[in-house]
């Protein structure tokens, strides 16, 4: 490991190049068995029936908002505290876009802004698990059903997390993961879209291979020509996740619940650690949630003074990192019509939010090393 401490990063063992060279030394390097196993692993972790993997968090994005039909005319309701994708990738398929505030706690959607914010057009209620911590899906459902809206839980912080008890991407209607490098576990880039809904995931597993009908029930030709034969009714794109990164995520999936625990440990760790520091506010965990800990954010509390704690703590070699930039605020919603102020919450976590290294590899002295140098920064600049 390098002199500086990044924020996140893969743990990548010999378990897991042994996994990758199995398969490409296989038959098949793109779409092959692989998939469907770790499809299965998948699901089966997540708590819900179907898993369609996918090429990235952000086509996960895209696939599920397709299977659930937004278009011009629907809306997507959704956090501003998040990354484009979950909002852009409804904005491609020709939704509208609106927003909510979220809970000054947690970062998570706040349901009673949810409420606010509906309306006759509202298709989709998408829930951002922000930094691992399980949004309130046990409000957020009910307000959904009321309204016909569908939910969705933007899960690619949280894999692995737990409400009340269940996993929390079975809470939705509909949920999305993400397998980037820095996220729970990683197949080099990848996500799956993830529901108890066999015709969400058909409508899923189609878009992701160009909108491709290979089951005959469904044909509309008169006469097939053929076994060869195959239709396209809806456009979709290339979203495949190929065998040789499907062998990676099988064995990363292996120690999944070994990660979870260390992620756990160092949170707990800084949370007594730097409990002491009265200038910084740290995460909320909300009672029978298990958060997963993909970020560990916390909060100075004077904005004015976060970028002099940024540096002194880059500085000092940590590779901190600010999680999110609101989504609102980019030119490409300005210019849709929101401006500052309009999510006064979102807006004052954004400006206030640090995120601290924290991935399984951290060894305890690095841990150490990250304490030591939050209160030797804190001392120095707030």
């Amino acid at each position: 490991m390098s002199d500086s401490l990044p924020y996140g990063r893969q743990s990548i063992d010999e378990e897991d190049v042994a996994a990758v060279v199995a398969a490409l030394r296989s038959d098949f390097l793109t779409t092959g068995p692989l998939v469907e196993a770790f499809e299965a692993r998948i699901a089966a972790l997540a708590e819900t029936p179907h898993a369609v993997a996918v090429s990235s968090g952000t086509a996960a994005l895209h696939s599920a908002y397709f299977a659930l039909g937004l278009r011009a005319g629907a809306e997507l309701v959704t956090s501003p505290l998040t990354f484009v994708a979950t909002a852009s990738t409804a904005a491609l398929l020709g939704a509208s876009v609106q927003f909510a505030d979220v809970e000054p706690a947690t970062g998570n959607l706040d349901p009673e802004a949810v409420a606010a914010a509906l309306s006759p057009r509202t298709r989709a209620v998408a829930a951002v698990d922000f930094a691992g911590h399980p949004a309130c899906y046990e409000r957020l459902r009910p307000l959904c059903a009321r309204h016909g809206a569908a939910l969705v839980s933007d899960a690619a912080h949280s894999f692995g997390a737990r409400r009340g008890g269940r996993a929390a991407s079975a809470l939705a209607d509909l949920a999305v993961t993400s397998f980037h490098p820095v996220k729970l576990v990683t197949t080099a880039e990848g996500g799956a879209v993830l529901t108890s809904r066999a015709d969400l995931a058909l409508r899923a597993r189609r878009f992701r291979n160009h909108g491709i009908v290979r089951e005959a029930a469904d044909f509309r030709a008169s006469e097939i020509p053929g076994p060869w034969h195959y239709e396209v009714h809806e456009l979709g794109l290339n979203y495949r996740l190929p065998d040789v990164l499907c062998a990676l995520g099988l064995a990363q999936l292996a120690k999944l619940e070994r990660f979870l625990a260390r992620r756990r440990a160092i949170a707990a760790r800084y949370g007594s650690a730097l409990a002491s520091i009265a200038a910084l506010e740290l995460p909320h965990s909300e009672p029978d949630t298990e958060p997963s800990w993909h970020l560990y954010v916390v909060r100075v509390r004077e904005a004015k003074r976060r970028r002099d704690f940024f540096d002194a703590l880059r500085a000092r070699g940590l590779g901190v990192q600010l999680h999110y930039a609101p989504v609102h605020l980019h030119p490409v919603f300005r210019a849709q019509g929101f401006a500052p102020s309009r999510f006064p919450i979102a807006e004052d976590f954004a400006s206030r939010a640090l995120s601290l290294p924290i991935f399984p590899a951290l060894r305890d002295g690095d841990v150490a090393r990250v304490i030591e140098s939050v209160h030797d920064a804190a001392r120095a600049v707030l």
